[in-house]
């Protein structure tokens, strides 16, 4: 079976707590299952052996944010001092050179590697998420309900067209409400890279209206047919 012509990055579903700031964290492997994309290792497993390329990372979301500039300095930034929870990470401050070693080793690497396979043949990059079913305290929709999908373009990552054929078949196979940039509209991993390739950015809700497992099924199948309707790809 041909694998679909896909560059797939799930930056958020690590649980490690790297060596160099084990003695200051101040989270439980809860808060910290909590701040990442629960259930994103799960779901978007199908994939793995269905697309050209696969990228994820074992370091936790609390710890080194993949999807944050290097220079994101704020609470919720690349290197945190807060989870989107608002609970404090650390029991004193990182030094400087901690924060650089965290970058060379997590954040510069990834990003790097997404960049290597850019030029690889495929059609279309997929940042892939999980989001809480209403917004955390740092949303940017603080305490309100989420769609079951939304896709983000990045606001310009990729052909309009594109977005939008993504929301329809996503649409078509979950039975809940799909949007288009809202709540989120992409982050920095989707905007950096979009000079490279097109790119887009998928945010599952949490909400238990399917197995993870099923939730992975109803990607692969929408995916799939995007590709079949936009680009005549069948695998």
């Amino acid at each position: 079976m041909d694998r679909l012509p896909l560059l797939i990055s799930v930056p958020h579903a690590g649980l490690l707590v790297p060596d160099e700031v084990a003695r200051l964290s101040l989270l439980t492997p809860a808060q910290i299952a909590r701040d990442g994309d629960e259930g994103a290792a799960a779901i978007y497993a199908v994939l793995r052996d269905r697309v050209a390329h696969y990228v994820t990372t074992d370091i936790a979301r609390a710890f080194v944010d993949l999807n944050r500039a290097e220079g994101d300095l704020r609470k919720d930034g690349v290197v945190k001092t807060h989870t989107c929870w608002d609970q404090p990470v650390y029991r004193a401050p990182l030094p400087p050179a901690t924060v650089e070693t965290l970058l060379q080793r997590w954040h510069r690497p990834y990003h790097h590697k997404l960049t290597e396979l850019a030029g690889s043949g495929v059609l279309l990059g997929v940042d892939c998420h999980t989001m809480a079913a209403a917004g955390p305290p740092v949303g940017p929709d603080c305490g309100q309900p989420r769609p079951e999908v939304c896709i983000g373009d990045g606001n310009g990552a990729c052909p309009p067209d594109w977005a939008e054929g993504l929301v329809d078949c996503f649409q078509r196979h979950f039975g809940g409400e799909v949007t288009l940039n809202r709540p989120f509209s992409g982050g920095y991993i989707v905007r950096a890279h979009a000079a490279e390739l097109p790119w887009v950015m998928i945010e599952l809700s949490r909400a238990p209206f399917a197995s993870d497992a099923e939730k992975g099924r109803r990607v692969l199948a929408a995916l799939t047919q995007w590709l079949d309707v936009a680009h005549g790809h069948r695998p």
